[in-house]
């Protein structure tokens, strides 16, 4: 069922194979996980996508919409949850307690009823503190004996007055990992700093860009460029937890342009592209495709992503205070 403005087909699109979605709590402890299996039909392996949630975002009904696109598409979604709650555990612990988590739910998936994984080209997808610990794991994830990421999209990743997970370079990310860094130009929550610091250190792992989401309208409505633009509600998947970051989640997710065309597109784009070849130019390339947002209802562009390449920095190094032009 496409939801309204979300295009037909393609890369973020409605052409889902599976109609719905089993939800699998395994999440008690800080260390747990969620799982999310495609249903309705019920295939007999699929692909899998590990979602790294944002900080106190421990309630996946915060990413709701997205985690259904994601298994309408066919795969298995595991959510890790690396907290207890907002103070516990301190923010080093979060890799140790996602890696666990997405250790365990690889072995769930192996029991009767539920669906084979297939990890050889997992993906992984991270928001804020999450993508922090998803880039971490990015480097470490042998040491933690996970599976090696083939893509992975980062979504306003940062640590905001944290240092915890953070490491001083990610040069050692897989060199055949393409990789795409989207920051939002309103983000007063932790900024671009995080993401130009990946983006300018990962110098082993060529197929690396930075995308700028700004702000645009056509003078009836908005699309904003926020710190919470990945958030997508969806209370089918509410567990009941309230904190700080849940109630701010009720209050300002919504479904929009920056969903369809941006992080979902993004991320659509860079699996297809290492499982099976195809949409690069959805994911990567700084072409048409990737730079699309949708149109107005006057027909108008919404104002497209800014996309700076990995090349951009070996033909003009930047200055360490922005990788982004001044215009």
């Amino acid at each position: 069922m496409p939801y309204p403005g979300q295009p037909a087909e393609g890369p973020g699109g409605a052409n889902y194979d599976h109609a719905a979605v089993e939800f699998f709590d395994g999440a008690v402890m800080s260390d747990g996980y969620w799982l999310f299996e495609p249903r309705d039909p019920m295939p007999d392996s699929a692909e899998v996508v590990v979602f790294l949630h944002g900080y106190g975002a421990y309630n996946p009904m915060a990413y709701g919409k997205w985690i259904k696109h994601l298994v309408g598409k066919g795969n298995i979604v595991i959510y890790p949850r690396y907290q207890k709650n907002l103070v516990w555990p301190r923010p080093f612990a979060f890799p140790r307690n996602a890696a666990k988590g997405i250790r365990d739910a690889l072995k769930a998936l192996e029991k009767p009823g539920h669906v084979k994984p297939r990890v050889e080209k997992i993906s992984y997808i991270g928001h804020s503190y999450g993508a922090v610990t998803a880039a971490n794991l990015g480097v470490h994830w042998e040491k933690y004996r996970i599976p090696k990421p083939a893509s992975m999209l980062l979504c306003t990743a940062g640590s905001g007055p944290f240092k915890g997970a953070r490491l001083h370079d990610y040069s050692g990310l897989p060199a055949d990992m393409p990789l795409a860094l989207l920051v939002e130009e309103d983000d007063y929550v932790v900024g671009s700093e995080f993401s130009e610091l990946v983006f300018r250190t990962a110098v082993n792992t060529p197929e690396r860009e930075l995308l700028l989401h700004r702000k645009s309208n056509d003078g009836k409505r908005q699309v904003s460029a926020s710190h919470g633009e990945p958030y997508c509600l969806d209370l089918d998947f509410d567990t009941g937890i309230r904190n700080f970051t849940a109630l701010r989640v009720l209050n300002i997710s919504k479904l929009n342009e920056i969903d369809f065309y941006g992080y979902w597109k993004l991320a659509d784009g860079l699996m297809d592209y290492t499982r099976l070849g195809i949409n690069r130019a959805y994911a990567l390339g700084n072409t048409p495709q990737q730079q699309y947002l949708g149109r107005w209802e006057n027909g108008h562009l919404i104002r497209p992503l800014l996309v700076i390449p990995a090349t951009a920095l070996e033909e003009a190094p930047t200055p360490r205070s922005s990788a982004y032009p001044a215009s």
